[in-house]
C-alpha cells in the first residue's frame, strides 16, 4: 500500500472525527438555546417577567454570591 493512500486514509479518519465532534457541539448548543427559550417564555407567561428582569438577576449574581458568602 502507498504512503499516499495511508495518509489519505488517515486525512479521511481524522476530517471523520472532527466533523462528529462538530455535530455534538452543535446539537449541544442548539439544546441548550432552545431549554433558556423555553425557561425565559415559561416566566414570561406564567409569572410576568420578562428577558430584561432575567439579565438584570444574571448580572447581579456574582454580587449576590458574593454577599451571601460574606455574610454580610
Amino acid at each position: 500500500m502507498p504512503l499516499e493512500a495511508i495518509a489519505l486514509i488517515a486525512a479521511i479518519i481524522v476530517s471523520w472525527l472532527v466533523f462528529t465532534a462538530l455535530v455534538k457541539v452543535l446539537k449541544t448548543t442548539l439544546t441548550t438555546a432552545f431549554t433558556i427559550a423555553a425557561i425565559v417564555l415559561v416566566l414570561q407567561l406564567l409569572f410576568g417577567i420578562g428577558p430584561e428582569k432575567v439579565w438584570q438577576e444574571i448580572v447581579k449574581l456574582p454580587e449576590s454570591v458574593l454577599h451571601l458568602v460574606n455574610g454580610s
